[in-house]
């Protein structure tokens, strides 16, 4: 499979790291100048969401920029750009452009709110789409303000992951029908779709305000606790004979403590389940943990995934150029996904990859003398 990812930011790259990572050949449109990362990291190469892929910089207000993106689009399966509504169309790289060059093309777009609708055009960000969508009113404890989780909703989970499974759709139904389609995707409606099964609570009556619920912090036996050495144990102990073993661990008895869902005493319940984690540290939890039925495993930290046991005998994480990250997901048992490319700078592959593809060197070297696609170092 061969795609097109016009550079974007958040979902965009992480809905392309994912094919990548399944052995999509990927091809990233990057700026040819001014090319900038949002966020916390400013060196491309350290940037995780980006590996797997080769990079092409492309200035797509150069007369010849669109040319470069239509000619990968002529090989293409997919494109994939995040861009307002509208963008791509003004730029000369649409889905009518590339549908005109490729019929069967799958043109993937990622937004906040939709291609169209009243916020369209609207600026944000992932707390603002997660915001919209009704699921961070659920998110958080009593008493306090929604907690915004990471960027996991809306950028990732409602957007780069729902687009990929949109495109892997799209494609598999041209198989049949020998034409391309436009998915589009938008992270308020994803974020929404994440949350189907609370909706559905709230409107039965069994879901209450937020921090009150099973699996919002209000339930004892489903939070996270802080041990004798400052680190944290998490317990999920929902089921009755889960939440017997759990107390037994924690050195109660039934007959101290209220109902296990009595939750007018989940408050006093929460301070006693407190008491007894900060007894013992977190690896003495979870060595007196192993073998029982108890839901109770370690908050880990980034720094520390690399090094568990379990992560190591599962090769869950591996390290590609000095940085520790999540290996592919999930397991092929004949087609293993791997990561070959570590993340690159802006234009790192111009030449290498537009050939790769089937562009002619000679027009390549054009393209690269009128300034239209740009190698990095030079200009």
């Amino acid at each position: 499979m061969k795609v097109v990812e016009i550079g974007s930011i958040g979902p965009g790259p992480f809905c392309a790291m994912l094919l990548a990572d399944l052995g999509a050949d990927v091809i990233r449109i990057d700026r040819a100048r001014g090319a900038a990362l949002v966020g916390p990291n400013a060196d491309f190469r350290t940037e995780l969401l980006h590996r797997g892929r080769r990079s092409v910089a492309v200035d797509l207000k150069h007369p010849d920029g669109p040319e470069a993106v239509l000619s990968l689009v002529e090989r293409a399966d997919v494109l994939i750009e995040g861009f307002r509504p509208g963008v791509t169309e003004r730029l000369g790289i649409g889905p009518e452009d590339c549908h005109a060059r490729n019929p069967r093309l799958v043109y993937g777009r990622m937004t906040g709110f939709g291609q169209d609708g009243p916020l369209a055009q609207t600026v944000g960000h992932d707390i603002n789409y997660v915001a919209h969508s009704g699921v961070l009113s659920l998110i958080g404890r009593a008493g306090q303000a929604p907690t915004p989780p990471l960027s996991l909703v809306g950028d990732f989970g409602g957007g780069g992951m729902l687009l990929a499974f949109g495109v892997l759709a799209a494609l598999w139904e041209s198989r049949a029908s020998g034409k391309g389609q436009v998915v589009d995707a938008a992270m308020s409606e994803g974020a929404a779709l994440l949350g189907t099964a609370f909706f559905g609570y709230r409107q039965t009556g069994v879901w209450h305000e937020r921090g009150s619920n099973i699996v919002d912090s209000g339930a004892p036996y489903y939070d996270a606790y802080e041990t004798a050495d400052g680190k944290w144990v998490a317990v999920g102990g929902m089921e009755a004979h889960f939440y017997a073993e759990l107390i037994d661990l924690l050195g109660l008895a039934p007959d101290e403590l209220p109902p296990q869902n009595d939750t007018a005493q989940w408050p006093r319940m929460k301070e006693i389940f407190a008491g007894a984690v900060r007894r013992r540290t977190r690896d003495e939890w979870v060595a007196a943990a192993e073998g029982r039925d108890v839901c109770l495993t370690p908050v880990l930290e980034p720094d520390e995934v690399g090094e568990d046991a379990h992560h190591r005998a599962r090769g869950s994480f591996v390290e590609i150029a000095g940085l520790t990250q999540p290996a592919p997901a999930p397991r092929f048992s004949r087609t293993p996904a791997t990561v070959d490319i570590p993340p690159p700078a802006p234009g790192e592959h111009t030449r290498e990859a537009l050939t790769a593809w089937g562009v002619p060197e000679r027009t390549v070297a054009a393209w690269e003398a009128a300034g239209a696609v740009r190698v990095t170092g030079t200009g």
